[in-house]
């Protein structure tokens, strides 16, 4: 007589999710949490890992399973190396399509005006696209290595960008899975809410626009008390001057949402050349993009709102402008 072989522990959450359509549910927040640290632990699979990825992505992401992955994905994350004070934590793990990521030039231009900008994300998982370490690099502008350099950077620059393949390893592992499964996964969406250096204000960027009240709830969750959310271009954290743009926000325990007018009446066409150095052209004034111009200073104004730094939306897009224009032309980043 042959012994039973007893039910592996992460069997559980696979049962939760894959019941079918009446017996399955949700994770509590708890479980989702137990299940990402028993993922990031090692004691799961990898057969079980995918049928729990692809469960999760066939339902879609609660709040409170957001919540549970990204306080056991921080348990997983040593910072204690920095000590800085990040005031805006910006995350990027969409890559760029149709247009060059603008974006970056925003958060060069909070960093020159004393801002302190922590980036985190992820390259390479989706063929296509353009991502900002590889831009980064073009632009001739150090990327971190270590939590320890970016420490150096955010006291040097005001600015550091860091690959999660340094700040959590498994998790990177995970969102690379998505050419070999074809789709992507809750790490797509949780590493956009880890705000690894606890920043006093997040600011992220999701692609689908039902994803933005996800986030704003599992912020509200994790207790970041500063957090908005927007649907951005591409799916990075950039406003698209074209079309008005939601922001869903959490200001203590107050949710809000704003809705930020469209800047031209007509939308721009697809650009034809995205050669990253055309942001280092934009920014020393070589050339002259209405469309360029307009989402750095449109997405700088969000940051700034979002940071306290105006009262209203013409505030601080006035203010954005005055960066922009009085920016210094001859130096991307500027040395403290």
């Amino acid at each position: 007589m042959s012994l039973q072989t007893p039910e592996h522990p992460f069997a559980e959450f696979i049962k939760i999710l894959g019941k079918g359509k009446k017996g399955s549910r949700p994770l509590t927040q708890n479980e989702a949490y137990r299940a990402m640290h028993m993922i990031l632990t090692g004691q799961v699979q990898p057969i079980q890992l995918g049928a729990f990825l692809m469960l999760m992505r066939i339902k879609e992401e609660t709040s409170e399973e957001l919540a549970g992955f990204v306080q056991a994905a921080k348990q997983n994350i040593d910072v204690s190396a920095c000590r800085v004070q990040v005031d805006l934590d910006w995350s990027s793990y969409a890559g760029k399509r149709r247009h060059l990521p603008w974006f970056l030039l925003s958060t060069l231009l909070l960093a020159n005006n004393g801002i302190k900008v922590f980036m985190h994300g992820a390259g390479g998982h989706t063929e296509g696209r353009i991502y900002t370490e590889k831009v980064l690099e073009i632009l001739g502008i150090p990327v971190a290595a270590s939590i320890t350099e970016a420490e150096q950077q955010l006291l040097r620059y005001n600015f550091s960008y860091l690959s999660l393949a340094h700040l959590c390893p498994q998790l990177y592992d995970m969102i690379n899975l998505r050419p070999l499964m074809g789709l992507r996964s809750p790490v797509h969406t949780l590493v956009r809410l880890l705000n690894p250096l606890n920043a006093s204000h997040c600011l992220q960027g999701i692609f689908h626009p039902s994803y933005r009240q996800v986030h704003q709830k599992a912020a509200l969750l994790l207790n970041q008390t500063h957090m908005a959310v927007l649907k951005g271009e591409g799916g990075e954290t950039e406003r698209n001057p074209d079309v008005e743009c939601l922001v869903q926000s959490v200001h203590g325990e107050i949710l809000d949402d704003e809705l930020w007018p469209a800047i031209f009446t007509r939308r721009h066409l697809k650009a034809e050349d995205l050669n990253p150095l055309q942001l280092t052209q934009l920014w020393h004034g070589e050339i002259q993009d209405e469309f360029a111009e307009a989402t750095v200073i449109a997405t700088c104004a969000i940051a700034l709102k979002l940071l306290g730094k105006a009262n209203n939306q013409i505030d601080a897009h006035m203010l954005a402008e005055k960066l922009w224009i009085e920016r210094d032309k001859q130096s991307l980043l500027l040395v403290n």
